[in-house]
């Protein structure tokens, strides 16, 4: 099954992350490569490798990176997950909330990553403010695209993707939350400060937590 549709879109705030002097990336779902051919404007010299589940989102990338794998990240054998390092960056944009077990994935590219080496992930805040509405009234329903696509297996909070990276070996260095335009949201998080107030937890920062609509991280190893 197709994880969304294929667009010709690259997200700036990830563009703006990756390091401009990286020698080898890894872009897990890397979709038409449009990520790839906007990063290799700035660095022609980098072994840009994406990794693609859908066949034909796969041919499109070829056309962008030096190399594609038409492959499930999460069942990749030891001698060709191996053959993907030594790399200076993995990127999951809007990757992890698809896979089984993001846990151990993380984990495995750990184990391998070189110490200058870094991750960089954008994941849909399950916190965010309308689905904690839908949830208010039972309203969860999955949708074609968004925040509730009926594709995302795993869900992360900011709390929770912290504990993702964490528990993987990993420290977020750098990121936020990306925003966007809603209409009704200041009611909605009139509610959400209402309900902080009432367990007792901190209102401003659960009314902030629910305006992010992804979080965007990069994270390098941990350094004992």
């Amino acid at each position: 099954m197709e994880q969304t549709p294929l667009r010709d879109y690259f997200n700036p705030d990830v563009l703006a992350m990756i390091p401009k002097d990286a020698t080898r990336i890894v872009e897990v779902g890397c979709g038409s490569g449009a990520l790839a051919r906007e990063y290799r404007k700035i660095n022609r010299s980098c072994e840009y490798i994406g990794i693609e589940i859908v066949p034909r989102y796969a041919d499109a990338a070829r056309a962008h990176c030096t190399q594609v794998l038409t492959a499930n990240i999460e069942q990749l054998g030891d001698d060709e997950f191996g053959s993907l390092f030594p790399s200076s960056c993995w990127i999951f944009s809007d990757v992890l909330e698809h896979l089984y077990d993001p846990w151990s994935l993380l984990r495995r590219i750990r184990d391998m990553l070189p110490r200058a080496a870094s991750v960089i992930a954008v994941i849909p805040n399950a916190q965010h403010w309308t689905i904690q509405a839908r949830l208010n009234c039972g309203a969860f329903r999955y949708e074609e695209l968004g925040l509730l696509d009926r594709t995302h297996i795993r869900w992360f909070t900011k709390v929770t993707l912290n504990e993702l990276f964490e528990t993987a070996g990993l420290t977020i260095v750098e990121g936020g939350g990306i925003e966007v335009v809603e209409p009704d949201r200041e009611r909605g998080l009139q509610g959400i400060r209402a309900m902080a107030e009432a367990i007792g937890t901190d209102p401003e920062e659960a009314v902030h937590n629910a305006t992010v609509y992804q979080w965007l991280v990069r994270a390098i190893p941990y350094l004992a």
